[in-house]
């Protein structure tokens, strides 16, 4: 049936499903060989499709065969995320990052008081470190879950679950009557608990355009590098003042005040399932079976995409070169991270600290950190020079990285050689400064690059980064006071230092030569 209709109704538009589906000319840009449809005018505040928005084409999901109704968001529909109110989308990014910083807290805070469950249950400190081993486990494994739970439930219920398990796993560490209880309820956790670590970045693509996301995402990442910070500072005077149980009570209460606020006060920000409970509301309300969303007509099962999360990240590891080094700089930063809360210690206590000052050290780092945030601007601005000029270049993130990795090795020179008893404890601190600064710089840099190179396999490429980032990360408590033992602190961490000086090369080499890898990419952009 071909008609022309005197205008197009407000939400509708011709264009047919998927753009691989020819329509044929016609001699009135409104003329097509399909039938719009434009329900409820007459009830304005009810829903109704010109809400949504709709389009009619022919459907690609064969089940669907013959002509549907698009349902999609209208330029100024209220209930788009992104036309939320500055002040709701403020409130969200805070709620977001604060489940972050829950997470985050809660992987090291356990590390201001290893002393504690060593002599109350009688164990070696390496059986204590595996509830650090454990929990940052579960980062790597339970994103595997919970990305494609998140796509069929949406974000808001795999928040409120992972938050809810976290929240009830954590009661047994504070009332752990033996090792293998703490080391359990640790590891689960863990498991539980990444769901905001992989999902809250794409809260805040949900909720904010590209153009006003940078302050955002600056306080969403100072969240995750700020909280394994904070642990040691908060776990060491807790330990110290009234025991390490009272370490797993604080972290409980918070998690749970964390847990509520996100029950109460977090919505639901991902579009296609927001967009689907619209179209089945109308479906009831109209009877029409032809109102569909984009992601109904693409549907695909949830069992399909948990096989292509456990797969296509570890096909991308050992397949694609950039990937491969850039996954495996970040991992060295992560773990470095994680061995500085135990070389720490081994470091300051025969300075005369203890568990309470040593944790005050980690200030250091935090400085570094909230330098390099003060810097991001400057290279966001960069980036977009070159964007403008150019179009997308992905190795145009890369100088903010290249400029972290010259300061690492300087980092972990000024930490192994401020090491010595005799050294006034401020040298091992003021070599936290550098260190903190680098490891933003290379992360939100080597991040970045990732997901400009990767955009059609984002999800994938950034779970093949945090599988093999907390894995290898989560093996750290497991050797670094055999190392530092062995080498003595001024080698171990000089030895370090050399590492560091050998990936130095990394960004530059990607920066001369990214574009040519990309090239040869049947994956990359």
């Amino acid at each position: 049936m071909s008609f022309v209709p005197p205008s197009l109704p407000k939400g509708l538009s011709s264009e047919p499903v998927s753009p691989g589906i020819h329509v044929p000319p016609a001699s009135h840009p409104y003329e097509r060989d399909v039938v719009l449809r434009h329900i409820g005018d007459e009830h304005p505040d009810e829903d109704h499709v010109s809400d949504a928005g709709t389009r009619t084409g022919v459907a690609t999901d064969l089940e669907d065969a013959g002509k549907v109704t698009l349902v999609e968001w209208d330029a100024n529909d209220p209930e788009n995320p992104r036309n939320l109110s500055r002040l709701r989308k403020w409130v969200i990014t805070l709620l977001s990052s604060s489940l972050c910083l829950s997470v985050a807290l809660g992987s090291s805070i356990v590390t201001g008081d290893i002393p504690g469950p060593m002599e109350e249950f009688q164990v070696s400190e390496e059986v204590v470190n595996l509830t650090v081993t454990l929990f940052v486990v579960g980062f790597g494994v339970g994103p595997l879950v919970f990305a494609p739970l998140s796509e069929i439930l949406g974000r808001y219920p795999v928040y409120c679950i992972s938050m809810g398990l976290y929240f009830i796993f954590t009661l047994p560490s504070a009332l752990a009557p033996n090792i293998g209880c703490l080391i359990a309820s640790r590891a689960l956790a863990g498991i539980a608990s990444s769901a905001p670590m992989t999902n809250v970045g794409g809260t805040l693509a949900d909720i904010w355009d590209v153009e006003d996301r940078g302050f955002a995402m600056a306080v969403f990442s100072v969240s995750i590098f700020m909280g394994p910070c904070i642990g040691p500072i908060v776990g060491g005077f807790i330990g110290e003042t009234v025991g390490w149980r009272w370490i797993y009570w604080v972290l409980f209460i918070f998690v749970g005040v964390v847990f509520v606020a996100t029950v109460f006060l977090m919505p639901e920000t991902l579009s296609p399932v927001l967009l689907r409970r619209r179209a089945q509301r109308l479906r009831e309300k109209t009877g029409d079976m032809t109102l569909k969303t984009e992601s109904e007509l693409h549907h695909v099962s949830l069992a399909e995409k948990v096989k292509i999360s456990l797969t296509r990240p570890l096909i991308l590891l050992v397949t694609e070169p950039l990937l491969i080094c850039m996954s495996g700089y970040l991992t060295f930063i992560y773990s470095l991270l994680y061995l500085f809360f135990f070389a720490y210690p081994i470091v300051l206590i025969p300075k005369g600290l203890n568990a309470g000052e040593i944790g005050l050290t980690f200030i250091g780092v935090m400085v570094g950190i909230f330098i390099a945030m003060l810097l991001l601007p400057v290279q966001e601005k960069a980036y977009l020079k070159v964007c403008s000029q150019r179009g997308v270049v992905p190795e145009a993130r890369l100088p903010f990285m290249m400029f972290g990795s010259v300061l690492l090795p300087f980092s972990l020179f000024i930490f192994a050689w401020t090491s010595l008893p005799h050294v006034h404890w401020i040298g091992p601190t003021i070599a936290g400064v550098p260190f903190g600064a680098a490891m933003v710089t290379v992360y939100i840099s080597a991040n970045s690059y990732i997901i400009d190179t990767y955009q059609r396999y984002t999800a994938s490429a950034v779970a093949a980064k945090t599988f093999l980032r907390s894995i290898v990360g989560a093996t750290v408590p497991l050797w670094v006071n055999q190392m530092y033992a062995g080498m003595t602190p001024q080698w171990a961490s000089t030895l370090l230092a050399f590492l560091a000086i050998l990936a130095m090369p990394i960004p530059f080499i990607f920066f001369r030569y990214g574009d040519r890898i990309r090239a040869k990419s049947t994956k990359a952009n």
